[in-house]
C-alpha cells in the first residue's frame, strides 16, 4: 500500500474542560501534525488550542441571543456553518464529538449540502458517556437521537460498556457497527515527578496563590483540621478534577476526605469549575473544611497539582470512560473510584486502584487510608498505574487507530 494521502477534516466539540472536548482536541492536534488540514468548528476555541497552533484552522460558530423563550439557535447556527465550511474547504469528513446535538447539526448540514448538488463529507460520531446514558436517552430527545446517529457514517465509543450502552439504552439495532476507540494521555506530559523532587514544596508555590481556599463563614471560624499546614510533617495530598456536575458527586468526595482527614494529615485539591461548585462551596463551610480544601479552579495545566498528589477521588454515578482518572494512572497516582459505567475497565481493581460501589463513602473512606496508611501497596499501585497507561492508551497508537478508522469510512461507498 503507497502514502496515503492527506485529509481534510473538520471537528466539533464542546471547548470546555470535560473529556469529550480534551479528546477532540488532542486528536486535532495530533492528526495536523501528521500532515492532514484540521478545522474546528466550535462556539469557542478549546482551550488546549491557545495559543492556536499552525496547521489548525478555526471557525467560531456565532449563535445569536433571541428574546423568546426557550429559543437556544445553536443547533441551526452549528448545522449552517457545517455547510458552509464543508463547503468552503472541501471536507472529506466531519468528526463529532458528543453526540447531542452535534450529530444532529451535522446531519442538517448534510441534506443541505445536498440540496445545493454538493456531496456531503463523511459523518464520524463518537459518544462520550451522558450523550448515551442520562442525556441521550431522555424520551424527549431520543427519537430524533436514534434518527440521526442511525445516519452517521462512522459511530465510535471509548470503552466496552458505552458500546453495549448505546444498543440498551439508545435502541439502536445490533447490527449497528460501533468501534470502541479508548481515550488516551500525553504520557511524556502526563508523568510522574522526578525522584527525589521536594514535592510539598513545589506544591505549596500553587496553592498560596489567592482565591485557592474559602473565606470563613462571617462570625465563625472554620475548625482547625488535621491538615492545615504549618504544623508538623506535610499533609497528604488527594485530589479530584471534574466539570462539576451532579453525577460527579463531588459533596461524596467531601465527605470521604472529612472522614479520612480526621486519620489522616491531608489536604484536598479540587480542580475545575460547574454548576455544582456553589454547592460544594457551601458543604465545605459546614463540615468545616476552609482551611484543608483548596478550590484550584478551571487550569488549562494543573500537572503539577495532580503530580504531587497521592489519591484520586472518582465518586460519580456512571462514567462512560473515566479520562481523568486515565490522566491520574498516567502521573502514578493510584485511583479510588466508584465501580461504573467505564471506570473499571480503566483502573483495574487492586492492582492500579481500589473501586467500590458509588455513593459507598465508609468504604471509598477506607480505601483511601490504606493507600496512605500502607507505602509498600501504594508504592505498588503507583508502579502499575503508569506501566497500564504506557502499556494500553498512549497518545500515538490511538491517533493511528482514528486515522485508520477515517481511511476506512471512507473506502465505503457514499451514502445516496
Amino acid at each position: 500500500m503507497g502514502p496515503r494521502r492527506a485529509l481534510r477534516i473538520g471537528i466539533t466539540c464542546y471547548p470546555t474542560t470535560g473529556g469529550s472536548g480534551i479528546i477532540a482536541t488532542e486528536i486535532g492536534l495530533a492528526l495536523s501534525q501528521r500532515g492532514h488540514k484540521v478545522h474546528f468548528i466550535c462556539y469557542e476555541l478549546p482551550g488546549r488550542l491557545v495559543p492556536q497552533p499552525s496547521g489548525i484552522t478555526f471557525h467560531r460558530v456565532r449563535v445569536r441571543e433571541y428574546p423568546l423563550p426557550h429559543l437556544d439557535t445553536y443547533v441551526l447556527a452549528l448545522a449552517s456553518q457545517l455547510a458552509e465550511i464543508s463547503a468552503a474547504a472541501d471536507l472529506d469528513l466531519l468528526h463529532l464529538h458528543y453526540a447531542i446535538p452535534h450529530t444532529t447539526s451535522a446531519y442538517l448540514a448534510s441534506q443541505l449540502l445536498r440540496e445545493r448538488g454538493r456531496q456531503p463529507p463523511r459523518l464520524i460520531t463518537t459518544l462520550h458517556g451522558t450523550d448515551v446514558t442520562q442525556v441521550g436517552s431522555d424520551p424527549a430527545l431520543l427519537p430524533m437521537h436514534r434518527f440521526t446517529l442511525r445516519h452517521s457514517d462512522g459511530l465510535t465509543v471509548p470503552s466496552a460498556y458505552l458500546r453495549q450502552a448505546v444498543y440498551d439504552d439508545l435502541g439502536l439495532p445490533p447490527a449497528t457497527p460501533i468501534e470502541v476507540i479508548a481515550n488516551f494521555v500525553d504520557t511524556e506530559l502526563f508523568r510522574p515527578a522526578d525522584p527525589g523532587q521536594r514535592r510539598w514544596d513545589e506544591l505549596a508555590r500553587v496553592l498560596d496563590q489567592p482565591l485557592t481556599r474559602l473565606p470563613p463563614t462571617p462570625g465563625e471560624a472554620p475548625r482547625r483540621r488535621a491538615g492545615a499546614r504549618g504544623r508538623g510533617a506535610p499533609p497528604r495530598v488527594l485530589i479530584h478534577s471534574s466539570n462539576f456536575r451532579p453525577l460527579k458527586r463531588i459533596d461524596d468526595v467531601l465527605r470521604v476526605f472529612d472522614e479520612v482527614q480526621k486519620v489522616v494529615p491531608a489536604i484536598l485539591l479540587l480542580v475545575g469549575d460547574g454548576p455544582e461548585r456553589p454547592r460544594i462551596e457551601a458543604l465545605t463551610r459546614e463540615l468545616g473544611l476552609t482551611e484543608s480544601v483548596y478550590f484550584l479552579g478551571l487550569q488549562r495545566d494543573f500537572l503539577l497539582a495532580l503530580r504531587h498528589s497521592e489519591v484520586f477521588l472518582l465518586a460519580s454515578t456512571t462514567e462512560g470512560f473515566g479520562l481523568s482518572a486515565l490522566e491520574a494512572l498516567s502521573c502514578g497516582i493510584p485511583v479510588v473510584g466508584s465501580r461504573v459505567g467505564g471506570v473499571p475497565e480503566v483502573v483495574r481493581d487492586g492492582e492500579t486502584g481500589l473501586l467500590c460501589a458509588a455513593g459507598d463513602i465508609a468504604a471509598m473512606t477506607q480505601s483511601v487510608l490504606r493507600l496512605l496508611q500502607d507505602r509498600a501497596l501504594h508504592r505498588r499501585m503507583a508502579r502499575a498505574a503508569r506501566a497500564s497507561v504506557q502499556t494500553f492508551w498512549r497518545k500515538d497508537p490511538m491517533v493511528s487507530l482514528y486515522e485508520d478508522y477515517y481511511y476506512r469510512i471512507l473506502d465505503q461507498p457514499a451514502r445516496p
